[in-house]
C-alpha cells in the first residue's frame, strides 16, 4: 500500500514468556508466536566497494589506478525465525471493582 521503508522504524515490543514463547505487543494489539527452525541457514551479506591496492611506481596505464574490487563479507548467519501465525488480538485492562 505506502512505499514507506521500515527499516529502523519501531513496530513494536517483542517479549518472551517463562516458557520461551514470543510475543509481540504492537499499539493495543498482543500476537502469540513460536520459535521455528529454517530448513536452510540464512546468510546476510554487506557488500563492499574498495579500490584496489596498485602499485604507484610501476603504474603504466592510468586506467589501472581507477579499478575497484567488490568483496561480500558475511554479516551474520540466521537458524531459526519467529512466526506469528495467528490475527492479533484487542489488549483489554479491565478496571478493578474499586477503581473508577
Amino acid at each position: 500500500r505506502n512505499k514507506e521503508h521500515l527499516e529502523g522504524k519501531f513496530i513494536g515490543d517483542l517479549h518472551y514468556t517463562k516458557d520461551g514463547t514470543p510475543i509481540m505487543i504492537i499499539g493495543h494489539h498482543i500476537l502469540y508466536g513460536k520459535v521455528v527452525e529454517l530448513e536452510k541457514p540464512l546468510v546476510t551479506l554487506e557488500k563492499t566497494v574498495s579500490e584496489a591496492d596498485i602499485d604507484t611506481n610501476n603504474m603504466m596505464d592510468v586506467d589501472q589506478a581507477l579499478e575497484s574490487r567488490t568483496e561480500y563479507r558475511v554479516k551474520s548467519i540466521i537458524f531459526k525465525k519467529i512466526m506469528f501465525k495467528t490475527r492479533p488480538k484487542p489488549i483489554i485492562v479491565m478496571n478493578k471493582a474499586g477503581d473508577s
